[in-house]
């Protein structure tokens, strides 16, 4: 006989025990290894204070508010041998980070220039390219940057016979000597200008073009040019010329006046922009070249010239193949501005990291400080490039 359909009981649902539930067992993995890595930490950070407190090595950041008792040939601050450490190290990151930012100028601005350049038609140009990109990317940095120190800069005359440049600059085995803007009373109204002309002008290219007719898109970019030129020019002249320049004189066996950049500064721009250029050569050029030949011919096709296919058609589609391998580039040359040391330049790791740690001894803190500077560098570039990347995306229709 079988039985009616229902006859069955039905099974009761029971939710399955914590052991055998996967998700449960895994947070709870989670959390005991959370739980073994911070006893672990806490455990060596108490032994590592007690050893130091053994050996009287400081365990705290008071030595922050002690006089450094030494000097820093470049600063951008007021500094004196009797600033505390913690001005040696604001000493050090702001010369890190000029150096890392006219570093990365010079290295993004030659870097898409040589990467168009081993994209050209002419022979000799794309293989001079090639040679520079293989040349700078297969020696090393340091080498580089010993190079241009010791056999290109040191040599040069000294300040009585220093090579004349251009706009009242001159040239010699003591640095880069150039005029040096001066504000007088008034200078504000001037920067306020440019920021306004700055803020008109961008709010003016940015409206978009099919919302105005074709003349009153030219007067729009008329008029935003207009403002670019005119407002800071009229702030000018009304603030009676309150910018001047104070250009170098020689004095003696030296020059006075206007503003230096040693020797040392250069040859680290100089090595970091070269070296890290021919890095984003290859990242340009490489962008490019991912673009579909048909999308060039296509442009070309609706009667655009070749560099309006390139900049309209070919960049867009590029930069969002050049931006993440750029961002990677822009990183290598912060992190490598750290050679600075080797040639003498204060940075961050040669002011704070070598000279403060040799007469502190809070080498603990001060390793931290300067990785998490570092660091924290590094975050924010990130964070920068991927907004610019976000920004620069193409959005679908």
């Amino acid at each position: 006989m079988t039985r009616a359909a229902g006859a069955f009981p039905t099974p009761v649902e029971r939710r399955p025990r914590l052991w055998n539930d996967v998700r449960a067992r895994g947070l709870l993995a989670q959390l005991l290894f959370a739980a073994i890595v911070l006893v672990l930490g806490v455990v060596a950070v108490l032994d590592l204070r007690a050893n130091m407190a053994a050996r009287g090595v400081p365990t705290d950041f008071a030595f922050l508010g002690q006089p450094a008792g030494f000097d820093v040939n470049q600063t951008l601050i007021a500094y004196g041998a009797g600033s505390t450490y913690g001005r040696a190290f604001l000493v050090g990151l702001l010369n890190t980070l000029l150096a890392s930012a006219v570093g990365l100028v010079l290295a993004t601005v030659l870097g898409f220039f040589i990467g168009f350049a081993r994209l050209s038609d002419n022979w000799i140009v794309a293989r001079g390219a090639l040679a520079y990109v293989e040349l700078a990317r297969n020696t090393p940095l340091l080498l580089q940057l010993l190079f241009w120190y010791n056999a290109v800069l040191k040599p040069l005359p000294s300040p009585r016979e220093s090579l004349a440049l251009p706009f009242g600059a001159f040239l010699n085995n003591r640095g880069l000597f150039a005029p040096a803007p001066v504000f007088e009373p008034g200078a504000g109204l001037v920067g306020a200008a440019c920021v306004l002309a700055l803020a008109l002008f961008f709010a003016l290219r940015a409206v978009p073009p099919r919302r105005l007719a074709a003349p009153w898109r030219m007067a729009a970019h008329g008029a935003a040019c207009a403002f670019a030129l005119v407002l800071p020019l009229a702030a000018f002249v009304a603030a009676d010329a309150p910018v001047g320049f104070d250009r170098p004189r020689l004095v003696g066996f030296n020059f006075a006046g206007g503003m230096r950049l040693t020797p040392e500064f250069v040859a680290l721009t100089l090595g970091l922009g070269l070296y890290t250029a021919a890095f984003i050569a290859e990242v340009v050029r490489a962008g490019i070249e991912a673009v579909p030949r048909g999308q060039r011919e296509a442009a070309e096709a609706l009667g655009l010239t070749h560099a309006q296919a390139r900049r309209l058609v070919v960049m867009p589609q590029a930069t969002q193949l050049i931006v993440p391998l750029l961002t990677n580039q822009y990183l290598n040359l912060i992190k490598n501005s750290s050679l600075a040391v080797f040639i003498g330049y204060p940075d961050l790791v040669q002011v704070f990291a070598g000279t403060a740690l040799n007469q502190t001894g809070a080498a603990v803190q001060i390793i931290f400080m300067t990785m998490a500077v570092y660091l924290a560098i590094s975050l924010l570039a990130s964070l920068a490039m991927n907004l610019y990347g976000r920004r620069h995306a193409p959005r679908e229709r």
